[in-house]
C-alpha cells in the first residue's frame, strides 16, 4: 500500500472504493486491473446512463452489434448481452480481490430494466434471469428502491441473489431497504437456506439532495427574511446530513439483537455505498462528498474524475461520525424553512427513474441504428 495515496488509504479506515463507470476499453486495456493494484480499487458499479455513453461515445462496440444484427438479434437483445460480457468480464478481474476477501468485495452491479421500477414481479422475472445469466458469484443486481422494489429485495435475498439497492434518498426510505435486507436474510434461515454468501448494498445517493435542496434554499437567502440567516446554515449540508444520519440507522438495524442472531449464523451486514458523489455545484469542493463520508463498513462509488481528484488531493479521515449535532441539526431547520425533505426525496426518487429510463430509451435507439449501420 502506498502511504502517499489517499485511495489507498480509504481502506484503513474501513471504507471501500468502487468507480461509477464501465466501459470494455478499460477492462481490455489492463486499466481496471492497475486501478485495483495501485488504487485499491474494490468494486465497480453501473447504470444505463453509464452504459449508454459507453457504447454510443465510443466504437468499442460497433463489431459486435454489426454482428448480432446479422443474426437477427434485436436491440434490447444486443443491449444485454453486450452489458452482461462486460460485467462478467470485469467480474473476472475483480474475482480474486473478491476471494481474498472472502466476499466482502470484488463485485461489479448490473441493473434490471430501469422501466420495472414500478413492477414487482417484473423486477423478480428479470433479477433471476440477469443474475443466472452472469453466473458468477461476485456480481450484484440493481434494484430501485421503490414501494414496488421493496418485496422484490426480500424476495430476491431470500433465493440467494445479491441485490444493490440503487436510488435510495430518504431516511425514511432507507429504514424501508435495510429492514427489507434483514427480513430476506430473516427468511432464507427459515427455510434452513446458508446465508453465508448472501451480500448487499445500499445505495445512498448523496449530492442529488443538494442539488434539490440548495436552489430552495438561495431563494429563501436572495428574499432576504426573517429565515435568511437559517438558509444560509444550511446551504450545501443536508446531503452530508443525510448520509451521516443514515449511517446511524444502519448501526441501530445491523446492531440489533435480531441481527446479531443473524450475523452469527454468518449473514453479512448491508453496507452503505455512497453514490451520486460526484459534486455537481462547482463552488463545492470536488471531493466534497468523499470526504465526509469516510467511516467503517461503508463504500464510496465514484465517478472517474472524483476518483481522479482524490487521488491528487485527498485528505482520509474518519468523519461519518463527526459533528452529528449539528448533522441532526440542519436537518432541524428545514421544516422552520417550510421544505419537506420527505417530499424532496420522494421527488429525486421520482426523477431518478426517468434520468435512467431516458438513457436507456436513448440506447435502444442508438444501439437500433447502429445495427442498421445509419451511425
Amino acid at each position: 500500500m502506498s502511504a502517499n495515496n489517499p485511495l489507498e488509504q480509504l481502506e484503513t479506515l474501513g471504507q471501500s472504493i468502487w468507480l461509477d463507470y464501465i466501459r470494455r476499453d478499460l477492462i481490455a486495456d489492463g486499466g481496471l486491473r492497475r486501478l485495483i493494484e495501485e488504487d485499491g480499487l474494490r468494486g465497480m458499479t453501473s447504470n444505463p446512463a453509464i452504459f449508454e455513453k459507453a457504447i454510443v461515445d465510443s466504437h468499442d462496440y460497433d463489431e459486435d452489434i454489426r454482428i448480432m444484427a446479422a443474426r437477427g438479434m434485436a436491440a434490447p437483445e444486443i443491449y444485454e448481452s453486450i452489458s452482461q460480457r462486460d460485467v462478467q468480464s470485469a467480474a473476472n478481474v475483480f474475482r480474486p480481490l473478491y476471494d481474498r476477501t472472502d466476499g466482502r468485495d470484488g463485485y461489479v452491479s448490473l441493473e434490471v430494466n430501469p422501466h420495472l421500477a414500478h413492477d414487482t414481479n417484473g423486477t423478480l422475472g428479470e433479477a433471476r434471469r440477469l443474475w443466472a445469466a452472469l453466473n458468477r458469484p461476485n456480481v450484484f443486481i440493481k434494484v430501485p428502491a421503490t414501494d414496488e422494489g421493496l418485496p422484490a429485495i426480500r424476495q430476491l435475498i431470500s433465493e440467494g441473489i445479491n441485490v444493490n439497492v440503487t436510488l435510495i434518498f430518504g431516511l425514511p426510505r432507507y429504514r424501508q431497504v435495510a429492514e427489507a435486507y434483514a427480513a430476506g436474510i430473516e427468511s432464507r434461515s427459515s427455510q434452513g437456506k446458508s446465508v453465508k454468501h448472501v451480500a448487499s448494498v445500499a445505495s445512498f445517493f448523496v449530492s442529488r439532495i443538494d442539488a434539490l435542496v440548495d436552489p430552495l434554499l438561495q431563494l429563501i437567502v436572495v428574499q432576504g427574511d426573517k429565515e435568511a440567516d437559517i438558509a444560509k446554515e444550511a446551504l450545501g449540508q443536508v446531503a452530508v446530513a443525510s448520509a451521516k444520519i443514515a449511517y446511524q440507522t444502519y448501526k441501530e438495524i445491523f446492531g440489533s439483537a435480531r441481527f446479531r442472531s443473524l450475523a452469527m449464523q454468518g449473514a453479512r451486514v448491508q453496507r452503505l455505498l455512497w453514490a451520486s458523489t460526484g459534486t455537481k455545484n462547482p463552488e463545492y469542493s470536488d471531493v466534497k462528498y468523499v470526504e465526509a463520508l469516510i467511516g467503517r463498513d461503508t463504500v464510496n462509488t465514484a465517478p472517474v474524475e472524483t476518483l481522479d481528484a482524490y487521488r491528487d488531493h485527498g485528505d482520509p479521515q474518519d468523519r461519518i461520525e463527526q459533528d452529528m449535532f449539528e448533522a441532526a441539526r440542519v436537518l432541524s431547520l428545514l421544516p422552520e424553512l417550510d421544505i419537506k425533505l420527505d417530499s424532496v426525496t420522494q421527488q429525486l426518487e421520482d426523477e431518478g427513474i426517468t434520468k435512467f429510463n431516458q438513457p436507456f430509451d436513448k440506447l435502444m435507439k442508438a444501439v437500433s441504428e447502429r445495427s442498421k449501420g445509419t451511425t
